[in-house]
């Protein structure tokens, strides 16, 4: 028998089993998803150190909100000692499950002009179901499974906001957009701190979210919340992969209200991939989340010739509507000014190809 990845990932050692009878199905365990993934809990990546990468960091963090010493891995941006540019900063729960393929994933976008790059941190666990759950559950009655620790997502926000956030924000160069990512019970902590403190954050990404966590207390705080949201300037982009049961029904549940949402500017996307399970489904969501987030980052072309469509004018046009979106002056790229200029010379428009070279040569300058 094969089974699915966890849908709810507690931490070994922090939640009690009660004795079950030899009557106990597997049936019972999929009536909570994820409990019964604790069997496999030392095969799952979530919990593995991930190894070192060039650009990567380990920083102590001692918390006074939480109480303890955090571990903190930072990647960099390839030429980020030799710069003095800024970068919009992805925070990333289970950082050390996935600071590796989500950083392969930023440089593969970027590279090929899909997106910016990103300083990615990640937070790596001590009690991660304390730390990723908002509310208290006791016991998921139908497993026989206790959390003694839950419900410990505001404290573990507060610690995001005012200590985790300000340390990365005085040690490196960053621009004043944040993107919040998590996966499972980090996906549900994703969408409470984005219903909790809206502000935070400008984007969110919350793959497989444990939605079903406590009666689907996420989508009943997120109905409230919308109902007096007239404008809510954020992205939301969750996922799920094939996982029958409680977490898909709340995925939908949750998609429905959002579809009644009348809040102006707010951009979100739910999508199914149902050839992924709960573990494979992380690396494709980031993938498409990135997307979601930048979407219209990459400038038009003529579909027909390739060629970088509306000229300088064009050009200045859309990465000025870019920097207005996302809230800090954004550059033409030298190279993409340079094809410009090259096209409206070719195009035989002389002046507005030397204007073209010029602003990169003013660029460079500044």
């Amino acid at each position: 028998m094969i089974i699915n990845s966890a849908l709810v990932l507690p931490d070994a050692g922090k939640f009690r089993l009660r004795p079950l009878s030899k009557r106990t199905t597997f049936a019972r365990f999929v009536a909570f998803p994820g409990v019964f993934v604790f069997l496999l809990l030392f095969s799952s990546a979530v919990f593995a150190q991930a190894p070192a990468i060039p650009g990567v960091t380990t920083l102590r963090l001692k918390s006074d909100v939480l109480g303890e010493e955090r571990t903190i891995l930072v990647r960099t941006p390839a030429g980020y000692e030799a710069g003095n540019q800024r970068y919009p900063v992805l925070y990333m729960t289970d950082g050390d499950g996935h600071i590796n393929h989500t950083s392969a994933t930023i440089e593969f976008l970027s590279r090929n002009g899909r997106m910016s790059e990103l300083i990615v941190v990640g937070i790596t666990n001590t009690d991660r179901t304390r730390d990723l759950s908002p509310t208290h559950l006791k016991t998921a009655a139908a497993a026989g499974i206790q959390f003694p620790t839950s419900g410990g997502a505001d404290k573990f926000l507060k610690f995001i906001e005012t200590e985790l956030i300000p340390e990365i924000e005085k040690r490196y160069r960053v621009q004043p957009y944040r993107i919040l990512a998590g996966h499972s019970l980090g996906g549900l902590f994703t969408v409470h701190a984005m219903l909790s403190r809206p502000e935070l954050f400008n984007s969110y990404i919350a793959v497989s979210p444990a939605l079903n966590w406590d009666n689907q207390v996420a989508g009943k705080r997120a109905e409230d919340f919308f109902k007096t949201r007239k404008e809510f300037d954020r992205t939301l982009y969750f996922s799920l992969g094939h996982e029958p049961g409680p977490i898909e029904d709340a995925f939908h549940q949750f998609k429905q209200v959002l579809a009644k949402n009348q809040a102006k500017g707010f951009e979100w996307e739910a999508q199914e991939m149902t050839d992924e399970d709960h573990g494979s489904v992380v690396l494709r969501s980031h993938y498409f989340g990135l997307r979601k987030v930048y979407n219209g980052w990459q400038m038009p072309r003529d579909p027909d010739t390739g060629a970088v469509a509306g000229g300088l004018k064009g050009v200045e046009d859309h990465y000025k509507n870019l920097s207005t979106k996302f809230g800090f002056a954004i550059p033409v790229p030298e190279n993409l000014m340079n094809q410009v200029g090259y096209q409206l010379l070719f195009g035989d428009k002389p002046d507005e190809a030397i204007a073209a070279f010029k602003s990169n040569v003013e660029r460079r300058n500044l």
